[in-house]
């Protein structure tokens, strides 16, 4: 027997109605929609640290979560394992003829051209006939935003170089900081910070770079710093925030410069 069809047979045996397990029996897709983001972002995570055998186990735990949708599919009549193994092998087939096909071209220009169309070619099969439709609600919001203005650019909706897109964030940041100064309401300076964060976006995206990462980095960043700060105010016998904010301002360069002398 095959690992594979033995965690598949785990999955049934989980799930069976009678024998089964109480917590897994009474799961539905939308219970364990949340594991599996949890999950891929874990997955994120170990290639984050280079944590190879706990990368392992994180995309063991991921598959899990697709035997587990696809069980559940396969109790309602839906569809099982094996036809979502089939439907990405037919995508990843008809997307690459340079590979499995009579298309021999492999400049990269033109086989992004050939992989977009393929991906119209399925959206129109799905009835979409927008460039805005088939981008998931569900994706983090700077993700989402990126991959919204990647579609518009297809339709020539974009600007060509970055300097507009910096003018933009400066002009979306003068009207937050006027709706601030005019005290307006909290939806109405939500409505202006989101402006400013989707203009930031496309600025990543104009630069060639991942926000997400980008935002993770400085999270990081940001946490190195603060732990310094908290051992420096151990060091003396005391809690962080019995300093003022000069004192932990000092720290924080400090931290800085460590950081930039490091090679």
């Amino acid at each position: 027997m095959s690992s594979l069809q033995r965690l598949l047979d785990i999955m049934a045996s989980l799930r069976h109605p009678e024998t089964g397990c109480p917590w897994d029996k009474q799961q539905t897709f939308a219970t364990v929609a949340p594991y599996t983001l949890e999950e891929a972002y874990e997955v994120l995570d170990a290639i984050d640290r280079g944590d190879w055998d706990d990368l392992r186990d994180e995309l063991g735990d991921l598959l899990l979560q697709v035997v587990f949708h696809a069980r559940m599919a396969e109790e309602q009549g839906l569809f099982d394992f094996s036809d979502v193994a089939q439907a990405i092998a037919d995508k990843l087939h008809r997307r690459h003829p340079h590979v499995f096909g009579d298309a021999g071209s492999t400049d990269e220009a033109a086989l992004r051209t050939a992989w977009e169309q393929s991906k119209a070619e399925d959206r129109a099969a799905k009835g979409e006939d927008s460039l805005m439709d088939g981008v998931a609600n569900n994706l983090p919001a700077l993700l989402r935003a990126v991959k919204l203005q990647k579609r518009a650019a297809r339709a020539n909706f974009d600007w060509g170089e970055v300097g507009p897109v910096l003018a933009k964030i400066r002009e979306e940041l003068d009207e937050l900081e006027a709706e601030i100064d005019a005290g307006a309401s909290l939806a109405r300076q939500q409505d202006e910070l989101g402006d400013i964060l989707f203009a930031c976006g496309n600025l990543a995206r104009h630069l060639g770079i991942d926000p997400e990462q980008a935002a993770r980095g400085t999270n990081a960043k940001f946490e190195r710093r603060f732990r310094y700060l908290e051992k420096q105010a151990a060091l003396v016998g005391a809690d962080l925030s019995s300093f003022d904010l000069e004192q932990q301002e000092a720290w924080w360069v400090q931290a800085k410069m460590l950081e930039k002398a490091k090679p």
